[in-house]
């Protein structure tokens, strides 16, 4: 049985889902398992170079982290280091042109998007992936024609975990920040979520490459599975 201090707390957060009206997603780790081509992306800059793979238990956690993450990874290094530049332009160019080998739709992600589109709430995409790599592969995985916005690391001055993003997604949207869930798997996520005025939810069955756990994000709610985040998105729009 709950404590009176997780009771409340869970009417909070069902009471922050309850005012909104729409749902934004973050994609690498909460849409979509991208994980395995990203991997395969690094790797062939390994094989380039004689090493050996990394193995991708090792390269999933550091997937929604992106080309930073990856190439940290799998070689080490940063962004301030001299060849980092260069590095990120190989492993995007890979990458480009093996969009989705192996990536799919989490297992359950296709019912919650059923589900919002069958009751009428409008949903759309916020990936701090480049344009260049975001629009293909959402149009390659049927998406482009459901989302009512997709939002790409460069389509604003900014990615997150400034909140700029998320904005301009609301406003593309034509609703408040304040009416909108955000969900993410990682606590950039939830920092740009929270910065933007929104309900946020933090993708539990994601990668979540942070030390910081999520149930330590100070998100409204942690989904630990896509049939938790399902049933999450069932407050929306009734009352809590």
């Amino acid at each position: 049985m709950n404590s009176p201090t997780n009771a409340q707390s869970a009417a909070d957060s069902a009471a922050a889902l309850a005012a909104c009206d729409a749902v934004l997603f973050d994609f690498d780790g909460t849409l979509a398992d991208t994980a395995p081509d990203l991997a395969a992306a690094v790797n062939q800059m390994r094989h380039a170079r004689g090493l050996a793979p990394t193995p991708l238990e090792k390269l999933r956690p550091l997937a929604s982290a992106g080309a930073r993450g990856l190439i940290g990874g799998a070689f080490g290094i940063g962004p301030d280091d001299r060849e980092f530049a260069a590095m990120r332009e190989e492993f995007l160019a890979n990458y480009e042109a093996n969009l989705r080998i192996e990536t799919a739709l989490f297992a359950g992600i296709d019912a919650v998007l059923d589900d919002l589109d069958a009751r009428g709430v409008r949903w759309g995409i916020v990936t701090n992936k480049v344009a260049r790599l975001t629009e293909p592969l959402v149009k390659l995985m049927h998406l482009d024609t459901r989302a009512s916005c997709v939002v790409s690391g460069d389509t604003t001055p900014y990615s997150k975990p400034h909140p700029a993003p998320l904005l301009h997604a609301a406003e593309a949207l034509g609703i408040t920040p304040q009416r909108v869930v955000y969900v993410g798997d990682d606590l950039r996520d939830v920092q740009a979520g929270a910065a933007a005025g929104m309900a946020t939810i933090a993708a539990a069955y994601g990668y979540c490459g942070n030390d910081v756990p999520p149930s330590h994000w100070n998100a409204h709610y942690v989904a630990d599975t896509t049939a938790t985040l399902f049933a999450l998105l069932q407050h929306i729009g009734k009352p809590a």
